[in-house]
């Protein structure tokens, strides 16, 4: 496995050819990749009842300067009022305020919103399709319940493999702030939390009903519910953290979802420090060894997604600023890994 310093290397995988499922016509062909050594129910409940104290609960006394989050409208450090400590009950026992615009932000029971719109009481706005499918209730509570073990047919390794790989990519990372961006229902944060490998772990998201679904997961697990992970919403575009303070940034089959993948990794690195780590995951628009023929048909192929191939995703991140990029494809699944200068 190589680190996030190495050059790109793709290796040869014999040839298997078929579809994900309908949202994923055009993911059927066949890359290449370098080997590691190493019933639904019939009642659907996308949230569940939270034990946590109401902001209300929050003594005057316990006013204190956060260093991690910042106001997503004007990027100034959010001062914290509540208890200390970083996890979630702490934090959701807690309210936040830009130091600059004074705009106030506070924890929606499961998660905290850092979101431009938070407490909008009027104005909402909607994403593109793609992003849009999963704020679905429906969606979020399948997404580890079938949906996502549909990917292996595209050609991802599986969530163990998958974590192990962005471990070896994340090495220069270790003991720093991880960020896992579209986390969706929590599969990888709580991957990264329960490693203990990472001083503090924010699993963020734009759907309000993927967050639910990653706090049902946790609440009834004291080893990751009282570890250092948060659950934030908030705008991949609009990430709410200082410029250069993070030192790794996870984002599992996430890139093709995104309304503006450019602005995205612009973004994601800003948030990083010098020499920290980006590692994402997305299923490609077309392989090597597709028929130059069929190649046209690839954006058309995938409806409302924003499949990239290889080499576009390594321009993308290179014009982003990011250096030492590598990439392991397997079949349509890419895991790309990009440094900060």
């Amino acid at each position: 496995m190589a680190s996030a310093s190495s050059s790109s290397t793709l290796c040869p995988l014999q040839q298997h050819q078929h579809s994900l499922f309908p949202k994923y016509p055009s993911l059927s062909h066949v890359i290449r990749f370098r080997p590691r050594n190493h019933q639904l129910p019939f009642r659907i409940r996308a949230s569940s009842a939270i034990a946590l104290d109401p902001v209300s609960s929050i003594t005057p006394k316990d006013d204190l300067k956060d260093d991690l989050f910042a106001c997503p409208i004007c990027y100034e450090p959010l001062i914290r009022k509540g208890p200390s400590g970083f996890n979630l009950p702490a934090i959701y026992r807690s309210g936040f305020k830009c130091s600059k615009c004074n705009k106030t932000y506070t924890s929606k029971n499961t998660y905290l919103d850092l979101t431009v719109t938070a407490g909008t009481k009027v104005y909402s706005e909607s994403k593109p399709s793609r992003t849009e499918l999963f704020r679905s209730p429906l969606v979020s509570f399948l997404y580890e319940r079938g949906w996502r073990q549909n990917f292996n047919r595209a050609g991802f390794p599986g969530p163990d493999e998958e974590f192990q790989m962005a471990q070896d990519f994340f090495r220069p990372a270790e003991g720093g702030i991880l960020v896992d961006v579209s986390c969706g229902s929590g599969l990888f944060s709580r991957k990264f939390a329960k490693s203990e490998v990472y001083s503090k772990v924010i699993a963020l998201d734009f759907s309000e009903n993927m967050l639910r679904q990653s706090y049902d997961f946790i609440k009834d697990d004291d080893t990751i519910l009282k570890s250092n992970l948060a659950l934030v919403r908030a705008d991949v575009s609009r990430l709410p953290f200082p410029s250069g303070s993070i030192d790794a940034v996870h984002a599992g089959a996430a890139l093709h979802c995104w309304p503006s993948p450019s602005n995205a990794i612009a973004e994601i690195n800003r948030i990083l420090r010098s020499g920290g780590v980006f590692v994402g995951t997305t299923f490609l628009r077309f392989s090597p060894s597709t028929p130059s023929f069929l190649r046209p048909f690839g954006r058309s192929l995938s409806q409302n997604y924003v499949n990239l191939t290889a080499e576009e995703i390594e321009d993308l991140c290179t014009s982003c600023g990011l250096i030492n990029y590598s990439c392991n494809i397997q079949q349509s699944f890419i895991m790309f890994s990009a440094q900060k200068a």
